[in-house]
């Protein structure tokens, strides 16, 4: 390890720099010699997806357990379209900026939409609809969301209602990368049960990789014409994992109780405390602070001075001045946070 690492007080990265919380830990370590089926249809499993459907209310909905996001959004899209069809994202969307062309890769473009603070609107969407026109040009048909965004923000119901009817009026499916759901219907900013933004989306995934999994996302199916044969495309894009139980077990651990929402609930409490000391110092942020990231603007040389003592990413450049982005996790000690801050007032 080099010397630079070894005087970073806390890593601000991500949330999925800690390996998986203790009950997922012990939930993989109990199924020890345990013999049990293959491909995810094992009890563990079975237990998972019946508590997931009890948790959205929605007894129908089918669930797939999936080992990554990327793999997860690669998967469902491509299952969702036909060969001339394409998906409509923010410009910031995690599909279009940071899956190295996975969408692109399975013959589906990425139409992109503009952001404000990283949601897309019906204007946007319906503007990538009206624009391709006919058999020279591919077909919109499937509408990308992350819930939370890629800036920590939230939609709101009235936002996703909008999108939705949207869609519903117009033959598009509407689907929600919820890599940080937990933190999103955990928000304050959030006025959804997880039912009510299930019953607005065809299809989503609840994120376990960061929010206390080891890995694993399970996705959520609820539009009926998604759903036959979908195991046909897991097998074939290595997604069918032998040992599926061990997905199956960790969202059976996440879901006992309400270590999930807790989990998330403490990444977002770190996330928007670190926003309050960071404004009350008197810096501003790139977007409003609603979950367990955030986005100050510091200038470069404060940042600079910063990145000798903690780890995170760098944003946007401005000028003079640069955004960074913090994520709190759901293992984040609050004592980092209040050192962190400290140490920002120290050097303010």
């Amino acid at each position: 390890m080099s010397k630079t690492i070894d005087i970073i007080k806390y890593r601000f990265y991500n949330d999925y720099s800690e390996l998986a919380h203790p009950d997922v830990l012990a939930a993989l370590a109990a199924l020890g010699t345990t013999q049990f089926d293959g491909y995810g249809l094992d009890e563990f499993s079975d237990r998972a997806r019946d508590a997931i459907r009890a948790k959205i209310e929605l007894p129908e909905a089918d669930v797939h357990f999936i080992s990554g996001g990327t793999h997860t959004n690669l998967i469902l899209i491509a299952a969702a379209l036909r060969p001339f069809e394409a998906v409509i994202s923010s410009n910031m969307g995690h599909i279009n900026t940071h899956e190295t062309g996975a969408i692109e890769a399975t013959g589906h473009k990425v139409c992109t939409a503009a952001h404000t603070d990283g949601k897309i609107d019906v204007p946007g969407i319906a503007a990538q609809v009206n624009y391709h026109t006919d058999e020279h040009m591919v077909k919109p048909r499937l509408v990308y969301i992350s819930q939370s965004t890629e800036l920590g923000t939230v939609y709101n119901k009235a936002e996703l209602q909008a999108i939705s009817d949207y869609c519903r009026a117009n033959d598009l499916f509407l689907y929600a990368d919820g890599a940080r759901l937990g933190a999103a219907l955990n928000s304050p900013a959030c006025d959804m049960s997880y039912n009510e933004f299930a019953q607005l989306v065809d299809a989503f995934y609840i994120g376990g990789t960061k929010n206390g999994a080891l890995f694993g996302e399970a996705l959520v199916i609820t539009n009926d014409q998604l759903k036959p044969f979908f195991r046909f495309h897991l097998k074939q894009r290595a997604a069918l994992l032998a040992k599926g139980a061990a997905l199956g077990v960790q969202f059976e651990a996440l879901l006992a109780g309400t270590l999930y929402d807790d989990l998330a609930l403490h990444a977002n409490r770190l996330g928007l405390k670190l926003a309050a000391g960071i404004t009350a110092l008197g810096y501003e942020l790139l977007t409003p602070p609603e979950t367990n990231q955030v986005f100050p603007i510091f200038p470069v040389e404060l940042a600079n001075r910063l990145h000798s003592m903690y780890g995170f990413h760098d944003w946007e450049n401005h000028g003079d001045k640069t955004s960074i982005r913090l994520v709190a996790s759901w293992a984040t000690p609050e004592a980092m946070v209040d050192l962190f801050l400290a140490d920002l007032a120290e050097l303010s």
